[in-house]
């Protein structure tokens, strides 16, 4: 389920190319309102967005927080606990 969430936001993210000295490589989606990163490559801001998206859906699940649909693809989570063996 991560893995597709995280494969769904990389399809609708959208490149620009900005003033900004060293990491000129802009990357957002959409859908994902107020999460972006940059690079000095375009591999360097789709490696850096992947990792704030992570720490972005680890925040969401920790605080309970409602992630948004990306192309059908979501995250939830279960209220009950975990059993431990």
């Amino acid at each position: 389920m991560f893995a597709e969430y995280i494969q769904a936001a990389l399809e609708k993210a959208q490149y620009k190319v900005i003033e900004n000295g060293d990491e000129p490589y802009f990357v957002d989606v959409p859908e994902l309102d107020g999460l972006w990163a940059t690079g000095r490559t375009v591999e360097d801001a789709r490696r850096n967005f992947i990792e704030a998206l992570e720490d972005w859906i680890a925040a969401h699940l920790l605080r309970n927080l409602a992630l948004p649909p990306i192309s059908g693809e979501t995250i939830s989570v279960s209220k009950e606990p975990i059993p431990v063996a």
